[in-house]
């Protein structure tokens, strides 16, 4: 049987970068309600030519570059913070990487979940054609209102994963467990650009998906949890998936420490919440940090909002390290721009545009990939001059 999964990884984030104890310092909050209390250091903030667009082909960028686009025939990028109710974030993403015409390309939504759908969709597509790759992009920007409570939990960031035969990183298992409730704990409709959220209900609505898909996977025949060596969640703030590790321990009665997460929750520490692309940046996390993986089972639980969850497995394969791979995510963090409270608000006001009025948005970043501005209702993407040549 021919072996599917992730072949390669890749992330990126925004220009910016917000430090938690200055938030704390303005709003009067102790800034171990940020650290301990939610696990989180710092937000990663979009400069004004940024949003899914760019992040999704910044973050591919490194892929294509490293294993060219043979093979590429479908594009699928999860994302809740679609910029058009129509086309798919993928089709300029498409065109910004140059990949072959011959390729479908769509955009997936269902909260902070559908790239775990969407890697589903595409460890299908690969066992059925072996000699196809997929790309999948998870993309995302957590906005929520200014002084709620929810603001510190904010980020943003981008995954971008080749699904392909044999891989190099990871081979995913065919047992997967899956639970959808209708659960109003965060939603954000179509009239609002930011998120509404009930933050207690939002806990207790995850938690419950977590179980009942262990449940499902166990009853579906998945490996006991004592075969499990390493585990990466969803982290809306690293704290959350650190009480439902502890939850589900109690739940299949089985010791799960807090410390099994601390691999996997370093990036998310750092870029806030970044919805879809929250779970696999703690797989990337976890492939760059641990060094005792080769061979290794690694659980992994995707939750969005709604609700949808679902827990699967597979095994890191030999020869999954890789120091320039680490040393690339470590740059991209490292070196964003350090912004104060009254420029990160600025920013957060100006980040929505209307597709009535023409824009021209000046070079803000060093990006890759930059969003130019509007013209006639349109969006419009450009590549760097040394990628457009």
């Amino acid at each position: 049987m021919t072996r599917v999964g992730i072949h390669d990884i890749s992330l990126a984030t925004g220009q910016h970068v917000l430090d938690l104890d200055e938030l704390a310092a303005f709003n009067g909050t102790d800034p171990a309600k940020y650290h301990v209390g939610l696990g989180l250091d710092q937000m990663s903030v979009l400069a004004p030519d940024e949003d899914v667009v760019t992040l999704a082909a910044s973050a591919a960028l490194p892929l294509i570059r490293e294993h060219g686009t043979d093979g590429i025939r479908t594009l699928l990028v999860a994302t809740e913070s679609g910029v058009d109710e129509s086309k798919s974030v993928g089709v300029w993403v498409h065109r910004l990487l140059g990949l072959p015409a011959g390729c479908r390309t769509v955009e997936l939504k269902q909260a902070c979940y559908s790239a775990t759908a969407g890697l589903q969709a595409a460890l299908g597509i690969v066992a059925r054609n072996p000699g196809e790759r997929v790309l999948l992009i998870a993309t995302d920007v957590a906005r929520y209102d200014l002084d709620s409570s929810a603001e510190p939990t904010q980020g943003a960031g981008a995954v971008a994963m080749l699904v392909s035969a044999e891989p190099g990183l990871l081979t995913i298992e065919p047992v997967t467990g899956v639970r959808t409730a209708d659960v109003d704990d965060f939603w954000r409709p179509v009239d609002r650009s930011t998120a509404l959220v009930d933050g207690r209900l939002s806990v207790s609505a995850y938690v419950d998906a977590l179980t009942g898909a262990w449940d499902d996977f166990a009853e579906r025949g998945g490996v006991p949890v004592e075969q499990i060596d390493r585990w990466c969640y969803h982290q809306p703030f690293t704290r959350m998936s650190v009480k439902a590790h502890q939850r589900l321990g109690r739940h299949v009665d089985a010791p799960l420490a807090a410390e099994d997460l601390d691999d996997a929750s370093r990036y998310n520490r750092r870029l806030g919440n970044c919805y879809t692309a929250s779970l696999y940046a703690g797989l990337a996390s976890l492939l760059d940090h641990d060094d005792d993986l080769a061979g290794r089972r690694v659980a992994l639980f995707s939750y969005g909002s709604g609700s949808v969850g679902e827990l699967f497995t597979g095994v890191v394969e030999p020869g999954y390290r890789s120091a320039e791979r680490a040393l690339r995510h470590a740059k991209t963090l490292d070196e964003r721009k350090p912004v104060d409270v009254g420029r990160y608000r600025e920013l957060h006001r100006a980040a929505v545009h209307t597709s009535d009025v023409d824009i021209d948005i000046p070079v803000a970043s060093g990006t890759p990939f930059r969003f130019a501005g509007v013209r006639g209702g349109a969006r419009q993407y450009v590549a760097a001059e040394h990628l457009a040549e």
